[in-house]
């Protein structure tokens, strides 16, 4: 569980594009205008609420991601254990090599107010989402997006933009913890079709239908 919890964090929003220093807003939505598909790599770690006490942060995990709107991507974790989140348009599957086990769920409308819906759905964010500008940091133009919905895991996501470029994104949850996520690579656009995001099962794998 506590590896789907990240990915399920993970499963989530990643980059946007625009003009060099305009605000995050700007970016961003000029990203939504003109990126149908994209990918690039990652870096993942995770800062747990220890009630007060020094947060703990967990060992980074790495990978690559590639999209294409709406609701297709495959997320795949290298390091330090391998697995894969895919989805078609219609159901997400999760993938643990070590286990070879399958988990697959419908994606349907799950995908509108969480993280991943900024970088991998439709281009209507502000319907499940009340954006803002959140100051900088480390030189990035930042975004704040809070889902609508009151029954999403996420209370806010923080993207941070450079010069039209996605760099990185913080998703806070309702416990207080944070996905704390970098991206580099990212090349927009990239040629793909459709078989791209055909998921083929592992042979042997243990499936499971929620």
């Amino acid at each position: 569980m506590t590896r789907f919890k990240s990915l399920a964090a993970l499963t989530a929003g990643l980059l946007l594009a625009g003009v060099a220093h305009a605000s995050a807003l700007e970016q961003f939505k000029s990203f939504v205008a003109s990126t149908k598909a994209a990918k690039g790599e990652f870096t993942q770690r995770q800062v747990k609420n220890t009630n007060g006490e020094a947060p703990k942060t967990s060992n980074t995990a790495t990978g690559t991601f590639v999209f294409a709107r709406p609701g297709k991507f495959i997320w795949t974790y290298v390091k330090p254990y391998e697995q894969v989140l895919q989805a078609d348009g219609d159901k997400l599957y999760i993938f643990d090599k070590d286990l070879n086990q399958v988990t697959v769920k419908k994606l349907g409308d799950a995908l509108g107010s969480s993280p991943a819906a900024i970088l991998f759905g439709s281009n209507d964010l502000e319907k499940n989402f009340t954006l803002s500008e959140a100051g900088t940091k480390d030189g990035a133009e930042l975004l704040k997006a809070v889902p609508k919905a009151k029954d999403t895991s996420f209370e806010q996501i923080i993207i941070g933009l450079r010069d039209g470029v996605p760099v990185s994104m913080e998703l806070k949850d309702s416990f207080g913890q944070l996905s704390v996520l970098a991206f580099k690579g990212i090349e927009k656009n990239p040629a793909l079709n459709a078989a791209s995001f055909k998921f083929v099962m592992p042979k042997g794998a243990d499936v499971f239908n929620n």
